[in-house]
């Protein structure tokens, strides 16, 4: 199983819901799809067990921080695209601001499955027989629901959960 997560906009409470959520899951590894936003949030993120991917959204900030500092708890920092296999399974990863690019990268045939945010709604849409995975906002802000979402790498199922807070 593979975590995914996007637009975690520096909600601490939320990032650490999700961080819960994806070791009690015991995932293989988790793909954030940008804008993390501030380099201060590696303290939350720095307690997830399995390994950290991610790309750059547009809200994201100083980027050279945010490298430096997800690079020292090991995470891998893709830029703008990554381009990943784990298990076997081709990915895509990138935030997705350009729609055509998405779509461009669904379309190609060259990836099992395409990750992308931005929109902020989660969901899963088949382009030419690939899925394409949007976890919506693991904040919360803009629609009051944090959400990430489970790939299961056998058979592409996924599943998109609500992280409560008590």
């Amino acid at each position: 199983m593979i975590g995914i997560l996007s637009d975690s906009h520096d909600n601490l409470n939320a990032i650490r819901k999700a961080v819960d959520y994806f070791n009690e899951k015991e995932v293989k590894a988790v793909l954030h799809a940008g804008d993390i936003i501030s380099p201060f949030t590696v303290r939350v993120f720095k307690e997830l067990k399995p390994k950290l991917y991610f790309v750059f959204g547009n809200n994201d900030g100083d980027k050279v921080t945010l490298k430096s500092w997800f690079e020292d708890i090991g995470a891998t920092v893709c830029g703008e695209f990554g381009d990943l296999t784990i298990d076997g399974l081709h990915i895509a990863l990138l935030h997705g601001t350009n729609e055509a690019l998405v779509k461009a990268l669904a379309r190609s045939g060259d990836f099992d499955v395409v990750i992308r945010g931005h929109t902020h709604e989660p969901g899963v849409k088949i382009i030419e027989g690939t899925p394409v995975i949007n976890p919506g906002e693991c904040s919360g802000v803009l629609s009051g629901k944090s959400t990430v979402a489970i790939l299961e790498i056998s058979n592409l199922n996924v599943e998109i959960t609500e992280l409560k807070f008590y």
